[in-house]
């Protein structure tokens, strides 16, 4: 019998990554409970045995590739583990997706189904992968090429009535849903989405799966075409608020697929303004995933597509993400740039634009605080100069400021008051940074949110690093690890390495 050899590859990204064995084993049963994967148990000694060389059984080869990923802010594959998964990819994990209506309903159906029935026995994360590069863009792309045979006609469109249907549209009608309850489907669409912004994706997810899976069934009739185009915009939002929520939460192959679903469904509806934002969510995950150069490709796709119906507040928020992009690339005069436009545009906002619901979260707090992300972002690249970190500082503490009024927004103000403590660690005040840092986990006790949760942990160890004998410091770390307790998120999770960048 051949001894097995030890995993090389396995043991230098742990190595890097700075864990524990006992750390990685916890994490890994974290991640595996989240998934419904109840039977894995993983503790020191198999770790010890996986460094040694054993092949972990699935889930786990998948579990430990997502966790390495967002240790380090990048795809770290199965292989590049040098373990072997036993699941094929699943065939549906294709961003590559027919644009067409009925096809683009049965596949959110489908997934929508799949995710409400399959996700908690941990089937649906274990099966799928995150597209990147060529392989994300290029079918994007194909976002504005007219849609061939939608079966939705265009604003304006006069189409030849059939005499036998008794239609205005030619079409037999077989759906019978009321004006007040289209309604009620768009008021639930707005008050899932205040939910998400005050709990955070994970306390609602599920709800929201549910609800996008019951407007599918809505769209297996037929409607007048205002009433399809409104459904399928009922769809684009919903759909993009459960890639949001499971963004949010930490399961970035799902929340990838429902962005790429809920672009199809609003190129149906004919809106290109909310096709440009989901573009644009796209690209925030993008960055946080540290892939700024997919990131950049994907917003500048958002404002090339929305070139003709964009508001002055959506070209503020492309130009405020473009200038994140550029600054997690390092493209210093570039991330200027963008961020005097986002600032341009969002002066021409005037009291009673039309700006639809989904949009109204870009308020003056929100340009404050991307800005001040960049220039943060800036100052990391950039050797921690102080000009970038002086340059954040007033602008965090705006955005700070604001969102401390806003109860509307919970989770984004724990997010900034994040920001807040990492620009004062970057100005050696850690104090200060601890006394922010205090202050978010108070928030993320109350909020289910990964997304908090990854980036406390990363502030709070990169004060650790530098300063971890100073009081307040050690207290923050201790209310940390009392307070993000293991079974505080619902679904995702995970810490991303101290190095990462695009928080």
């Amino acid at each position: 019998m051949v001894d097995k050899q030890p995993n090389v590859q396995l043991t230098s990204w742990f190595g890097r990554s700075g864990w524990s064995k006992g750390e990685l084993a916890r994490q890994v049963n974290r991640r595996a409970r989240q998934i419904g994967a109840n039977h894995i148990s993983t503790d020191t000694s198999r770790v010890r045995r996986w460094l040694d060389g054993e092949q972990p059984r699935e889930p786990i080869p998948k579990i430990l590739s997502e966790l390495f990923s967002e240790r380090f802010g990048a795809v770290v594959s199965v292989e590049d583990l040098g373990l072997r998964s036993t699941l094929p990819v699943a065939g549906d994990s294709s961003v590559d997706l027919p644009w067409s209506g009925p096809q683009t309903v049965q596949l959110i159906s489908e997934y929508s189904r799949s995710d409400l029935m399959l996700n908690r026995r941990g089937f649906l994360g274990s099966s799928l992968a995150l597209a990147a590069g060529s392989a994300l863009i290029e079918p994007m792309q194909r976002w504005l090429a007219p849609a061939p045979g939608t079966g939705i006609p265009d604003p304006g469109f006069t189409p030849v009535l059939a005499a036998a249907s008794g239609s205005q549209d030619g079409v037999r009608h077989t759906g019978r849903l009321s004006e007040p309850e289209l309604m009620l489907l768009e008021d639930t669409t707005r008050m899932f989405r205040q939910w998400d912004a005050q709990n955070g994706g994970g306390l609602r997810r599920k709800a929201v799966v549910g609800q996008l899976h019951e407007v599918c069934d809505l769209l297996q009739e037929t409607y007048p075409p205002e009433t399809t185009r409104r459904l399928f915009r009922t769809t684009a939002e919903l759909a993009h608020l459960a890639g949001w929520m499971s963004y949010d939460v930490g399961m970035h192959p799902s929340a990838q697929k429902y962005y790429v679903l809920a672009l199809h469904a609003a190129k149906e509806a004919h809106d290109k303004a909310f096709g440009a934002l989901i573009l644009a969510d796209m690209c925030r995950q993008m960055i946080h995933l540290n892939r700024c150069n997919d990131a950049l490709e994907l917003i500048h796709l958002a404002q090339y597509g929305s070139r003709d119906s964009a508001s002055p507040r959506a070209q503020s928020l492309f130009s405020a993400l473009e200038a994140r992009a550029y600054a997690n690339l390092g493209e210093v005069n570039r991330c200027y740039r963008a961020v005097r436009m986002a600032e341009d545009s969002f002066s021409d906002i005037r009291a009673g634009d039309p700006d639809p619901d989904w949009l109204s979260f870009f308020s003056e707090a929100e340009l404050n605080a991307e800005n001040a992300h960049s220039y943060r972002d800036l100052c990391y690249r950039a050797d921690r100069s102080p000009m970038y970190s002086s340059l954040a500082a007033p602008v965090m503490a705006r955005a700070v400021d604001l969102f401390s009024r806003d109860p509307e927004h919970v989770r984004t103000y724990a997010l900034n008051l994040i920001g807040m403590a990492s620009v004062h660690l970057l100005q050696n005040e850690p104090e200060e940074a601890a006394r922010y840092g205090r202050q978010a986990v108070e928030i993320a006790a109350r909020i289910r949110s990964e997304r908090v949760n990854t980036r406390l942990r990363k502030t709070a160890a990169a004060a650790v690093e530098q300063y971890g004998s100073l009081p307040a410091v050690a207290d923050l770390r201790d209310r940390v690890a009392q307070d993000l307790s293991d079974d505080l998120t619902a679904t995702g999770g995970g810490a991303r390495g101290a190095s990462s960048v695009a928080i």
